[in-house]
């Protein structure tokens, strides 16, 4: 069986959000191989469905969208690998990365959090074995910019190069079922080559300085969750954040999302 984590802030206002696109990652998957509607369960969403090997055959997967906010992902990912007694070397995290550029996908497998408070939380809960699959989002240029940048929504000028490698990583998806055996290197390449710019335009490098800030409001009156270098919580500790998310009907979650939002918080620091 395959898991596959997406990191991410939960509520409708945060969706477009550079830090959500872990989020944006697994919908696309799930949309692209038809997984069952999310439910409530683990403090987050579950999907459950079949990923359907280039070669023939199927892997169970389920699909796991913590909504404990962003700082606290770790107690929704321990609670499912207790439940389906899930190695943490199986559990695969997608995640946004500052310091990879747009359109880039890099895979990895433990290491350090580098002050990615997600990828901290998990890190604390089931140890640092898991797989990351660190999707670069780029970085505004300064540290004092970065926390308005990564919570903050991508400008549409973004929004095809964020279609192309959401679009790439799910048709690339097959490969991470065989990760204890090159998997991670071919669906690396795979992203690759889906995301050739013969066929697209290339993507841009982030804007210097960042974007607007979001609305401060939401649902709870809660504020989102961002990294921080210093390991600073942005959130006060005692948010939840177990609302569900709506299931988007189209294959990526992001084209709706675009809709509504414009170019417009976090501190320096993503693995």
């Amino acid at each position: 069986m395959l898991v596959l984590v997406g990191l991410g802030n939960p509520g409708a206002q945060y969706s477009g959000h550079r830090h959500n696109i872990g989020f944006m990652a697994v919908d696309a998957i799930a949309d692209h191989f038809n997984f069952d509607a999310p439910r409530a369960k683990f403090n987050g969403t579950v999907q459950e469905g079949y990923i359907e090997q280039k070669e023939g055959g199927r892997t169970k997967t389920i699909i796991l969208k913590p909504h404990t906010y962003m700082n606290d992902s770790g107690k929704s990912v321990a609670a499912l690998a207790r439940f389906y007694k899930i190695a943490p070397q199986d559990i695969i995290v997608f995640h946004d990365e500052l310091d990879i550029a747009p359109g880039k996908v890099r895979t990895k497998q433990g290491g350090g959090h580098a002050g990615h408070n997600g990828l901290r939380s998990i890190d604390s809960h089931i140890g640092k074995d898991f797989i990351r699959i660190r999707i670069g989002i780029g970085h505004p240029g300064s540290k004092a910019a970065v926390h308005n940048y990564v919570l903050g929504n991508f400008a549409k000028a973004e929004s095809q190069w964020v279609e192309r490698i959401l679009d790439a990583m799910a048709r690339s998806a097959p490969f991470l079922a065989d990760h204890e055996n090159k998997g991670l290197e071919r669906f690396q390449s795979e992203v690759a080559h889906q995301f050739q710019p013969n066929t697209h335009s290339s993507p841009k490098t982030a804007p210097k300085g960042g974007s607007k800030k979001p609305s401060t409001s939401n649902e709870n009156n809660k504020a989102p969750e961002s990294n921080s270098g210093t390991g600073t919580n942005t959130n006060d500790g005692n948010n939840k954040g177990n609302k569900k998310d709506k299931k988007t009907v189209s294959f990526n979650p992001f084209h709706d999302a675009l809709k509504k939002i414009l170019p417009g918080k976090d501190e320096n620091g993503i693995e």
